[in-house]
């Protein structure tokens, strides 16, 4: 049997496209004319058909048109129409900015398939702050989804120099476009109350549009995010305002506003920020471990970047905790520092606190709730099923003389805001750490009993007391779980990938971590980090890993207060650096929370 090759010559295909070409700007062989806007453009007919669609259809064996010396093409513009015809004789499709909807629209009309994929693809990775809106309606026009896609997300995301610069473009902007860039997650640096503006300029040029249109429109709006005085003055500022859906909204938007207490649990879209939920929240701490601010610090886990926030904490705190509740930061316990004049001289007093604070990021407000029934500091909280629990710490006795440890528990029903007891620990604790697995609390470490004596000093402990017990709550009911292989004091616990994590410590070692699985009730041990730290804020984030902010280490004999934020990564059981604080931080307490930019 003869053998037989079959090679391909891509030559040959790149050839035959150039002699059309060469055929074509010679005006030979050319058998059709197409002409629009007054101006003729001879083609080959065999070419077209074979290209494009459109003229498949229009040269068909039954149509007028196959026959036709020229045909008129008044739907399209000559710049569109060549650039297109360059395309089926060449492969190069030339756009720009202005020329683009001319090319679009031919590519579109003439059924031309891959210049319009790449016009599409032209808008996607050409979109700026200065082009989004125009874009966005051309995408929509030409049913370009992906492009559409990607002009919205910009157009979010760009919406504070939008408003500020380019106002009259979003005014221009298809009512499917503002819908979508108005039920956006997230529109940094822009107030909901300067949305409802812009939807209500929006209607007024746009306008008149049907009812059904308006509360789509305005539905996408976020009324909770309003304060209460300004959505009184919205419901008379158009005629869209005053629709029924619309009225209702505004209406549960005023309720929610007289919540009290129970605001953090009675959440919805219409109160939520529109903000990354992955911002981490820096709460207290100071570069003097013994003067704590009352600085509060944003920190960026994707850009790796801090800010700070505008607003301080109502009081300066030391040992104190933080958690979050439906977008709500509660700063609970610790010890207050006072700094006075005693007989001319400068004094420093501290005294356990038993306030409870809650910060609003929507409004940036301060509001003291219900105190708890004691004052605790060094103490740990956490939150199961929105509800905080206070666990365990120390107090000062009312004549100073003393400090003493608990062993009690209570916790805080947001629903009603009131601090209720729960059940008390096996034994005092204060300095312990816990974490939340499951919807069971666990609790790990700690120093047993009282300290007796005035002044108290972190650094004064007796390093033979400190726990290595393991406790889990269940249905309230204490349980010993396996003892972590290292007795820990001011340490730290964290839940991340199923697994709770123990880390460092305030005596030796330093540096150890080790990790418990709830399914076998073990601690296994971990890759340590180099050097140790202690009184650090941690957090887990998203992603699983855990992030440890400043703290405290020894350095030649000495306390030194470090800037550095490390990642642990736990699937990978690596230590590194990732970025700097901006000032050396001890003492913080840290909490995910949405915030505005």
């Amino acid at each position: 049997m003869d053998t037989y090759a079959l090679l391909y010559s891509s030559s040959q295909r790149t050839g035959l496209l150039s002699g059309f070409q060469q055929l074509r700007s010679q005006r030979k062989m050319c058998d059709v004319v197409l002409e629009a806007g007054g101006v003729s453009f001879p083609c080959h007919r065999a070419l077209l058909a074979s290209s494009s669609e459109y003229f498949w259809a229009l040269f068909g064996e039954t149509t007028a048109e196959r026959f036709a010396g020229c045909i008129s093409l008044p739907a399209l513009t000559p710049e569109g129409l060549d650039a297109i015809l360059d395309f089926l004789y060449s492969g190069w499709l030339s756009i720009s900015q202005p020329a683009l909807p001319a090319v679009l629209e031919a590519a579109r009309y003439l059924q031309v398939a891959p210049a319009v994929s790449i016009c599409e693809r032209f808008i996607t990775d050409g979109l700026t702050t200065e082009n989004c809106c125009c874009y966005a309606n051309l995408a929509e026009h030409h049913a370009l989804s992906d492009a559409l896609e990607a002009a919205n997300q910009t157009i979010a995301m760009e919406m504070r120099t939008l408003l500020q610069e380019s106002r009259d473009d979003l005014l221009r902007l298809n009512i499917q476009s503002l819908m979508t860039a108005l039920d956006a997650d997230e529109i940094p640096g822009v107030k909901e109350l300067e949305l409802i503006k812009l939807a209500l300029d929006w209607l007024n040029a746009n306008g008149p549009l049907p009812l059904l249109k308006s509360n789509q429109l305005l539905s996408h709006l976020r009324f909770g995010l309003v304060a209460p005085s300004d959505l009184t003055s919205l419901s008379h500022a158009h005629r869209a305002m005053a629709t029924p859906l619309i009225r209702s909204q505004l209406t549960r938007a005023m309720e929610y506003h007289t919540l009290g207490s129970a605001q953090p649990i009675r959440q919805s879209k219409q109160s939520t920020l529109r903000a990354s939920p992955n911002r981490v929240l820096l709460v207290g701490g100071g570069s003097n471990a013994d003067w704590p601010e009352k600085q509060m610090l944003a920190f960026d886990p994707k850009s790796r970047k801090f800010s700070s926030l505008t607003s301080s904490l109502p009081l300066r705190l030391r040992n104190h905790c933080v958690c979050s509740v439906g977008g709500f930061l509660f700063l609970i316990g610790g010890e207050e520092v006072h700094e006075g004049d005693v007989d001319g001289k400068t004094s420093v007093t501290i005294a356990t606190s038993n306030q409870v604070w809650r910060y609003d990021p929507r409004f940036d407000r301060w509001e003291r709730v219900e105190s708890m029934l004691e004052r605790r500091a060094q103490f740990t909280c956490c939150v199961v099923e929105d509800v905080i629990y206070a666990i365990g710490g120390r107090q000062t006795r009312s004549d100073a003389t003393a400090t003493v440890s608990l062993g009690s528990i209570e916790f805080y029903d947001v629903a009603t805001g009131v601090w209720r007891r729960g059940a008390a620990m096996p034994h005092p604790l204060y300095g312990h750490a816990s974490a939340v697995l499951d919807n069971s609390i666990h609790v790990s470490g700690g120093l047993v009993g009282s300290v007796h004596g005035n002044n108290h000093d972190d650094n004064q402990h007796d390093h033979r007391e400190t726990s290595r017990e393991f406790w889990n709550l269940k249905g309230g009911v204490w349980e010993k779980r396996a003892s972590m292989s290292i007795a820990r004091f001011g340490h730290r616990l964290a839940s991340a990938n199923g697994h709770i994590y123990a880390l460092l410590g305030m005596y030796e070692p330093f540096c150890d971590i080790e990790k418990y699985d709830s399914q076998s009730d073990h601690w296994t041990r971990l890759r340590p980090l180099l050097i140790g730290s202690f009184n650090y804020g941690v957090v887990p984030t998203g992603s699983g890993n855990l992030l440890v902010f400043g703290g405290r280490r020894w350095s030649d004999g000495q306390e030194v207060i470090v800037k550095s934020v490390l990642e642990y990564d736990t699937k990978k059981d690596r230590w590194r650096e990732i970025c700097q604080l901006p000032r050396p931080l001890t003492g913080t307490e840290c909490t995910l929370l949405p915030l505005p930019d």
